[in-house]
Parts: C-alpha cells; sequence; structure tokens
C-alpha cells in the first residue's frame, strides 16, 4: 500500500477515532509533523534575522538601509502571494505546492547564507519570503484536509504552538547561532541551519502528504459540499488587484521608520481604492467563474470575526517582541543570546497552553478566546509594573513570571482562534481561506510594529532610529527603559481590542442561542 493510498484511508476514517486507533498505517500525524516543521522553519525566519542585525552590519558592512531591507523585503513577500499560493494549493494539490515553497526556501536560505553584499542579502530574503507564502497557506489547507472534529483541534493546537515558539524563540536560537558562528559571520548560520532541515523535509513531504489525485479522489466520495466542485484557475486578475493592494499597505508600515515624511501614508488610501476594485471584482467573477477569494465565507461569523481577531490580535503581539528585544539588547546592553534567553518564559507559556486549547477549543468555543485575552493583557500589565520597578540590567528576570502569563494566554488565543475561524470554510477553499487569515496576520504585525515603533523611536530619540546594529554598553537604561514602556502602552491598548471584537462574538453567539431556544416549540 502506498503512502498516498494509507492517508485516504486514514483521512476518510477520522470521524471514527476508535477505527483510526487499530490503523497502523495512519499516518497523518507523521504528515503534520512534517508540515509543523516547514512552518516553523519559515515563521521561524521572520523574527529570527532581528538580533542577527549587528553581525549582519559587521560581515557585510550594511547600511541601515540595507538592514532595514533585509527585514522588510521578506516580510513584503511574505504577505504578497498568500493568498495566491492557498488558491494554487486549493486547484493544483496541497503537496505540489507545499513541496515547491520548501525546495524553495531551502534554495533561497543557501543563497542568503554565501551573500557576498547587501544586495544579495536583500535578493535572496525577499526570494526566501515569496517561498515561505507559498509554503504556509498549505499547513492550514492540509490539516483542513487531513483531520475533522476534535483531532482537527489538535491540530490547529500544535500550529498554534509552532507559531508562538517560532516568533518567541527566534531571537534565543538566533542568538545561539550567533555565539557559536563569531561576530562577522554568525549571522550566516541564521540561513544555512535551514538547508539540512529543508532537505530532510522534502523526501518525507514527498512520502507522507496526499497527492492531488488523491485528494480530488477522497473528495469525490465524501464531498460534504452542496455545490460539490473544486475552484478552477487562479483569477490572474484578482490576483494582481490583491498583490498591489496588500503592497500598498504593508510598504509605508515596513518602511515607517526609514521613509522619512508624510507621503508614504498616502499609499493607504490608494491601497483602500484597488481592494474596493477587488472586492467589486470578486463579485463580479463570483457569477461565472471560480473567484480567488469566496467573498461568502464572511458570511460566517466565525470567519469574519476571527479573521478580524487575528489581525488586532497578531499588531500587538508581534510588536512587543520587536520592542523588547531593542530593550534589552540596545538599551541595557544584552548579548543576542540573553535577549533571547528574556523572550524564553513567553515561549514555554504559548507553546504549552498552545497544544491544550486545541484539545478543548471544540468544547468552549470563543470564550477560551476571550479567556486566553484576558491573561495576556494581565500578563503584559505585569510586565509593564515589573520594567517600571526594575529598569535595570536585572530586568530579564523580573519578567519572568509576567511574560510566562503572557505566554500562556497567547497559546490560547492564537490557536484556538485559528481552529474557530477555520472551522466553517469548506475544505476545497481552505487554502486560499488560510492565506487571507495569514495575510491578516502579516498586515497586522506591520501595523503593530508602526504604530508601537513609532512610540518608542519617539521616546528614546535618535539613539535607537532605524534597525538596530549596536549593543554591547548601554546608552541611558531610564530613556530605554520609558520608551519599552510607552510602546508597551499601546501593545496592551491593541490587545484589548482584540478582547473587545471577542467578548463582542461570544456576547452575540449567545444572543443568538437564546433567541432560537425561544422560538422553539415547548415540549
Amino acid at each position: 500500500m502506498s503512502a498516498e493510498t494509507r492517508n485516504t484511508a486514514s483521512s476518510n476514517s477520522a470521524s471514527s477515532p476508535a477505527e483510526n486507533a487499530k490503523r497502523p498505517t495512519d499516518t497523518r500525524w507523521r504528515a503534520l509533523a512534517v508540515c509543523l516543521v516547514a512552518g516553523f522553519m519559515t515563521l521561524l525566519d521572520v523574527s529570527i534575522v532581528n538580533v542577527a542585525l549587528p553581525s549582519l552590519k559587521a560581515g557585510l558592512h550594511a547600511s541601515p538601509d540595507d538592514l532595514q531591507w533585509v527585514l522588510s523585503g521578506y516580510a513584503l513577500a511574505f504577505g504578497l502571494v498568500l493568498v495566491p499560493a492557498g488558491r494554487l494549493g486549493d486547484t493544483h494539490g496541497r503537496r505540489t505546492a507545499f513541496m515547491i515553497g520548501l525546495a524553495a526556501f531551502t534554495l533561497t536560505s543557501a543563497l542568503a547564507g554565501v551573500a557576498t553584499g547587501p544586495a544579495w542579502l536583500v535578493a535572496a530574503r525577499f526570494a526566501q519570503g515569496l517561498a515561505s507564502g507559498i509554503l504556509n497557506p498549505q499547513v492550514a489547507g492540509l490539516i483542513q484536509q487531513l483531520f475533522h472534529g476534535r483531532e482537527r483541534g489538535r491540530a490547529f493546537g500544535l500550529l498554534g504552538a509552532v507559531i508562538g515558539l517560532s516568533t518567541a524563540i527566534g531571537p534565543l536560537l538566533g542568538g545561539l547561532l550567533i555565539s557559536a558562528g563569531g561576530p562577522t559571520d554568525g549571522w550566516r548560520w541564521v540561513f544555512y541551519v535551514n538547508v539540512p532541515i529543508g532537505l530532510a523535509a522534502l523526501p518525507a513531504a514527498y512520502r507522507l502528504l496526499p497527492s492531488h489525485r488523491e485528494m480530488q479522489a477522497r473528495e469525490r466520495k465524501q464531498d460534504r459540499d452542496a455545490r460539490g466542485s473544486r475552484p478552477e484557475g487562479l483569477d490572474p486578475v484578482g490576483v494582481v488587484l490583491l498583490a498591489m493592494g496588500v503592497v500598498l499597505i504593508l510598504l509605508p508600515l515596513v518602511e515607517e521608520q526609514q521613509w522619512r515624511g508624510p507621503l508614504k501614508w498616502l499609499l493607504l488610501p490608494a491601497a483602500a481604492l484597488v481592494l474596493a476594485v477587488f472586492v467589486l471584482w470578486e463579485r463580479r467573477r463570483q457569477n461565472r467563474a471560480d473567484p480567488l477569494v469566496d467573498l461568502a465565507l464572511f458570511r460566517f461569523r466565525s470567519y469574519s470575526l476571527g479573521s478580524a481577531i487575528a489581525l488586532v490580535y497578531f499588531s500587538g503581539f508581534t510588536a512587543i517582541f520587536f520592542i523588547f528585544t531593542l530593550y534589552v539588547q540596545a538599551g541595557l546592553g544584552y548579548s543576542a543570546l540573553l535577549a533571547g534567553a528574556a523572550m524564553t518564559p513567553f515561549a514555554v507559556g504559548s507553546g504549552i497552553a498552545s497544544a491544550l486549547g486545541g484539545r478543548v477549543v471544540n468544547r468552549l468555543g470563543r470564550p477560551l478566546i476571550t479567556a486566553g485575552l484576558v491573561m495576556v493583557g494581565i500578563g503584559l500589565g505585569g510586565t509593564l509594573l515589573a520594567v517600571h520597578m526594575v529598569p535595570g540590567r536585572e530586568v530579564g528576570w523580573a519578567t519572568v513570571a509576567p511574560l510566562a502569563v503572557a505566554g500562556l494566554g497567547s497559546g490560547l488565543v492564537i490557536a484556538p482562534n485559528q481552529t474557530i475561524t477555520l472551522s466553517e470554510v469548506p475544505v476545497r477553499y481552505a487554502g486560499s481561506a488560510a492565506g487571507v487569515l495569514q495575510t491578516a496576520q502579516r498586515i497586522g504585525s506591520a501595523v503593530g510594529i508602526a504604530a508601537v515603533g513609532s512610540v518608542f523611536f519617539a521616546a528614546v530619540g535618535s539613539a535607537a532610529a532605524g534597525p538596530h546594529t549596536g549593543g554591547g554598553q548601554p546608552n541611558d537604561p531610564g530613556r530605554w527603559a520609558d520608551a519599552f514602556q510607552r510602546g508597551l502602552v499601546v501593545a496592551i491598548g491593541l490587545v484589548l481590542l482584540a478582547l473587545l471584537v471577542a467578548v463582542y462574538d461570544v456576547v452575540a453567539t449567545h444572543r443568538q442561542g437564546t433567541a432560537h431556544r425561544q422560538t422553539q416549540p415547548q415540549r
């Protein structure tokens, strides 16, 4: 029996856990492990490079503009292709798209590691971002395809743990690699580490992931959707319009510190106009062909509000790591390794809670996410208090407990929210729907870093302008502590805004359930 046949058999029995337990050939969880390893590797590259900037500057003699584009080029390319790549997986097979993205990411990581100058590295990072954007929507799409019910919640719980860990542990792993590789060439190992992992994951992906032919056969046999057909074509006009809109949103945000003057903000109303045209086009196309994004998905409150929570939460969530790393490295003189270690409590808490949240999300629903957001707010409030009371180099110890609480809360937000958001999405649109959700997360991250970062840099002054490339001796720690506290207040406000959206969903769901019970005939 081939691996693909084994996946089909196991996937068809997903609704019967007892039957699954008797099947020694159930490879779905091993397939998930391959997806999570690849996803971890690509998401890690969003955060791991931040602590490599001093080494990168020393090794390549890069300017602040070069360093900014090393960061923003990856983020732009990543966000650019998420939705088209998800659609590509829906139409031509998720295993194929996954392997293309993984192979390209492995190759571009090697090219980044051997870069001889800043221009080479920036180009390699842009290509690496494109590869990451191709791969990531396939992970959520494959989870939708392979798992159902409680098993899907557990799988998304593990994915949430990967998202939280990759964001929080990136600085620590980057610090370890730089310490091992040296101050001038340590940055190369931040990219080289991806190569053996990618080479090992490629054959495993081919062997364990379901093929497009198998996926089509299974859906013909078990199609639960009334329309019953898979989307066809890539909607090139929709792809171009959405790509233009995303770039116009992300460009002024990721270049907020380097692009001086107010003209950059004119791109945002231009983005709104382009996206309005995109919506009109998708509605028109829906009457005669499959659109790039099925706008009917937003009629599901679970999907629309879940995407809104993701956008707003990631605005605050991602920005915390950005300003905390700057604070402890530039303001307190922490090494890259110590800066990463200071964030470890958040990573540990997030990983534990994500796995647990995935197991109970189907039973508890959106109130679980609401409780998680409350915990994040309490943890960040505690972090704010700790930095205020212990503004010196001991801040790493002072923030252990509150960051752990915030991490536990975050683990109850990311994975459960992804599970609920995609719960009503038909499997045939799983990739493109996940692409929209992840695009919201990327835009949220860029908005948060721009908003929180602007407050942070304004408070600390010219010493922190642009990407941090220094370290070593602290420069007026009190000013840096004040800047971090101001930025953290903004991040907490964004988390509370996400909490309001979650509370609204809980209240609306409760009212809908009450109204439904009142309309039922009395027995």
